[in-house]
């Protein structure tokens, strides 16, 4: 339970800066209520907190939500690269987890800063 709200909370505070930076209002699908289909976010986390961090992904990534998401339909899984991202905050979670002092070391952006696919290997000189 600690691990995943470590992860929320490191993403909330990567997506207040990309925010304030960007000025760009949030995705939405018509209406609103909680959000649906949760399976690595903690059951019950709030609308506002789920695109907070969504928008922290799309900053680490440099991609736009439909990357992942259906369009207009976010609680969809037809998008295979849903999961992929689903495994990918599984992993950043479960580095983090492992640091003793309990802080965030590791998030998206540590490794794809800003690109699709991160780099594996240093550029060529």
């Amino acid at each position: 339970m600690i691990a995943p709200m470590r992860l929320l909370l490191v993403s909330a505070l990567a997506v207040f800066s990309v925010i304030a930076l960007s000025g760009q209002a949030p995705e939405r699908k018509g209406g609103g209520g909680p959000p649906k289909n949760l399976k690595v976010l903690p059951a019950g986390t709030d609308r506002a907190a789920v695109i907070t961090t969504m928008r922290g992904f799309t900053a680490g990534l440099g991609v736009q939500c439909t990357f992942c998401h259906v369009q207009g339909q976010f609680d969809s899984d037809d998008n295979p690269k849903k999961n992929v991202a689903r495994m990918m905050m599984k992993m950043v979670g479960d580095i983090n987890k492992n640091f003793p002092d309990g802080k965030e070391h590791v998030s998206c952006y540590t490794c794809h800063r800003g690109a699709e696919m991160p780099l594996t290997a240093p550029p060529a000189q």
